[in-house]
């Protein structure tokens, strides 16, 4: 439901590559089918789908691989991928739709629209308005109360999450800083339920996905009448293709709940490109050109990719979409990350260009998707042949071997230490955190093990490591998610607290274990 946190070390790494200004040429199919084949090949990707438009038309569809490693079903063009935080600029788009019907403004409140929602602080509830929603500058941190949602499965309502953000700490002043966030997206869908009278999947069904013939996407997992031919998420983790489950939005899709393939999103870059025209002859209009000024205006800063090869000058989100400009070309993107379902929107406005790229296995999907859609965009800039596969798999081969060895070290130290003595009585309760609600630490066939009420994905034993801290590993596996446990005692040893933060250096960023402060409620 977000762009990965590798696109932050795929930023930086960016800084460090060597310039080269020969000229590369356009893509033809046949190379396309190539540099897709030996990406997903390197990266172990089980399938993938990839689309271009060119000025009105699509020029290239495919699908490679397959929809999942137990069937072996072939994915094509009509394949249907989570397509995660591209979602974000269908909910934008209707947005925008309200506010052409003149049911709201952009600048409107939101707690004139929602009254309930609030804060952290009564400044920020009584300014924030509905772009502050869709543009990641809150002041509160990245991936805040993610794990609302984060492993699905919960029974988390809108009325817990509208009331959850007044127990948020800000990191920095309100509407200063690019923090990514889902949680508000997820207002903005409930926002557009209560101004439109009916759902947000129903409102982008029949105003956006009807009118752009989309007739094969879904607002939603549970809305797909026929999954023969829907990919399936796979995660590489352990060595070995693992065919997941399927991710289960909770509350509505607005910040990742569409699942699309690559013919209908041709659509969708099709009437971006056309300034929100659309029909043979461009004769309807899905929503104006103004409107979409201001979901192509930045609303919030990010930084500068500074590398001369790209010369550019601005970076920045608007609404629902990254912007920059690369050689002179304005560049509209967006990725989307769910377990094991990983993708890339691109649009290049100057150029009449599309590429979307969508992959069905993690980690691999995030590297499939950088490195074939900077080749393609590089050829329609007239930059060389930068072997961007080969790069990103070297890149992030180095970072997942980084994280693994932190990872490694903290399991040695777990086994080193079994033998330790520890008084599991003082940690035996039930702990609550405002937001995110009660965790019990309880005795589950003679070891020390810990469970969320609300989560219940979230549950695993707790295994010593030192001092005052354990590890977990829970028996949620789908992604990279076990986490540190750190206890504080009172003067008798007796656990008072719990803090909590990822294992990995490379956790998701949705895991926002550090958000929590879970305090003793109850002594077992």
């Amino acid at each position: 439901m977000k762009p990965l946190k590798s696109n932050h070390l795929i930023l930086a790494f960016s800084f460090f590559l060597i310039l080269n200004v020969s000229a590369f040429a356009q893509l033809s199919s046949s190379q396309i089918d190539s540099l897709v084949v030996d990406a997903m090949d390197k990266f172990k990707v089980a399938g993938t789908a990839v689309a271009i438009v060119k000025d009105g038309k699509i020029i290239y569809e495919k699908g490679f691989g397959v929809i999942s490693k137990t069937t072996h079903v072939k994915v094509n063009e009509h394949t249907n991928f989570a397509i995660a935080s591209n979602s974000k600029a269908f909910t934008t788009t209707a947005l925008a739709l309200l506010v052409e019907d003149g049911k709201i403004k952009w600048t409107d409140k939101v707690v004139d629209h929602i009254p309930e929602f609030k804060m952290y602080n009564a400044y920020v509830t009584e300014n924030f308005n509905i772009q502050d929603l869709l543009t990641h500058r809150s002041g509160l941190g990245l991936g805040v109360g993610d794990l609302m949602f984060f492993p699905d499965g919960s029974d988390f309502t809108m009325a817990d999450l509208l009331s959850s953000f007044q127990y948020f700490k800000p990191v920095s002043a309100f509407r200063t800083q690019f923090d990514y966030d889902n949680l508000l997206y997820l207002v903005a869908g409930e926002l557009i339920a209560r101004k439109s009278g009916v759902t947000w999947e129903e409102f982008i069904t029949t105003r956006i996905f009807e009118p752009l013939n989309m007739d094969s996407s879904y607002a939603g997992l549970n809305l797909i009448p026929d999954t023969s031919n829907l990919a399936l998420p796979h995660s590489t983790a352990s060595g070995d293709f693992v065919v997941l489950p399927s991710f289960k939005e909770m509350m509505n899709g607005s910040a990742g709940g569409i699942y699309a393939n690559v013919n209908d999103i041709s659509q969708w870059m099709l009437v971006q490109l056309n300034q929100g025209k659309y029909g043979e002859n461009l004769e309807n209009q899905l929503f104006t050109l103004e409107s979409q000024h201001e979901m192509w205006t930045i609303h919030t800063t990010t930084e500068v990719n500074r590398n001369p090869r790209y010369n550019s000058h601005f970076a920045g989100y608007g609404l629902g979409w990254d912007l920059t400009d690369k050689k002179g070309n304005m560049i509209v993107s967006h990725t989307g990350g769910l377990p094991g379902m990983l993708s890339r929107t691109v649009l290049i406005p100057d150029l009449n260009v599309g590429i979307v790229v969508l992959t069905n296995t993690e980690p691999g999907g995030a590297g499939v998707f950088m490195a074939v859609s900077r080749t393609i965009v590089d050829g329609y800039l007239g930059l060389d042949d930068f072997h961007w596969t080969d790069k990103f798999y070297d890149y992030f081969s180095q970072n997942e071997a980084e994280g693994d060895a932190v990872i490694k070290q903290v399991w040695e130290t777990v086994n080193l230490n079994k033998k330790v003595k520890i008084n599991e009585s003082d940690y035996l309760g039930v702990y609550k955190d405002n937001w995110f609600g009660k965790m019990e630490v309880f005795k589950k066939d003679g070891k020390l093990w810990l469970k969320s009420y609300k989560s219940p994905k979230l549950n695993g034993q707790l295994q010593f490591y030192k001092a005052n801290t354990f590890a977990i590993k829970w028996e949620y596996q789908d992604m990279n998610a076990d986490a540190f446990v750190m206890f504080s005692l009172d003067e008798n040893g007796m656990a008072q607290s719990i803090k909590m933060k990822g294992i990995s250096p490379n956790i998701d960023f949705s895991f926002d274990f550090h958000d929590l402060d879970l305090q003793r409620v109850s002594k077992d």
